[in-house]
């Protein structure tokens, strides 16, 4: 039943947001490196990698600089015109491709790199491979804004000593509440949380979410 939403909803969204798209298109072949998609190589179900699109963001060799497949805060390695895109979110509508190609869904865990997919701890891996990746999600709802949360000397190390295992687990947490329900509410929240940043409604809709440590209550507008 959620492949068939899945379908319905990624063509339908292609559809509806393709005058929205070709122009972005167009601005970046004319800006930046004059690329118009980014592709790399992630983790999906049952551990499968696969090519995950995006609109291109980033230097083309970024992987290769600074903090790897970690981005931070005023990243230099971040294009000007794709600071609004990644800000907007428009830079993941590619992905509505990898959704039409089975590879994700719409909602699922967040598709990550093999070298980040392995700061998750293995009995943590095992589960989140079960289902798959999302263009939305738990984590990337709760984690809306970890660029800014990664603007710090230490990023690497904070990302994989308290981001990681905590991101780890609201993933684990997703897949054994997964359900229609939880569906279409983590794509309201999404849609919720774009419009509005600082919302906490994903702890209001989710108050069995496992509990975020300390160093990241206030970076997560967690309810106090």
């Amino acid at each position: 039943m959620q492949r068939l939403f899945d379908v319905l909803l990624s063509g339908m969204a292609l559809l509806i947001l393709m005058p929205l798209l070709l122009p972005v298109c167009f601005i970046l072949l004319l800006t930046g490196e004059h690329e118009v998609f980014f592709k790399q190589k992630r983790i999906g179900k049952d551990g499968r990698e696969f090519f995950l699109y995006k609109f291109a963001t980033m230097l083309k060799n970024s992987p290769a600089l600074g903090h790897g497949t970690i981005t931070v805060k005023g990243d230099p390695r971040i294009l000007p015109v794709g600071k609004f895109l990644r800000k907007t979110k428009l830079n993941e509508l590619p992905q509505l491709l990898n959704i039409l190609l089975g590879e994700m869904s719409v909602v699922g865990p967040r598709p990550l790199t093999p070298q980040t997919f392995s700061a998750y701890p293995l009995a943590i891996q095992q589960v989140v491979v079960k289902v798959k990746p999302g263009l939305s999600g738990i984590g990337s709802v709760v984690f809306r804004a970890e660029e800014d949360m990664l603007s710090r000397e230490d990023a690497s190390v904070f990302y994989a000593g308290v981001v990681a295992p905590y991101k780890g687990a609201l993933e684990e947490w997703f897949v054994s509440h997964r359900s229609l329900r939880s569906y279409f509410l983590l794509i309201m929240i999404t849609a919720w949380v774009v419009l509005f940043p600082r919302s906490a409604l994903v702890w209001r809709f989710f108050p069995s979410l496992p509990l975020p440590p300390d160093q990241l209550k206030p970076l997560l507008n967690y309810p106090t």
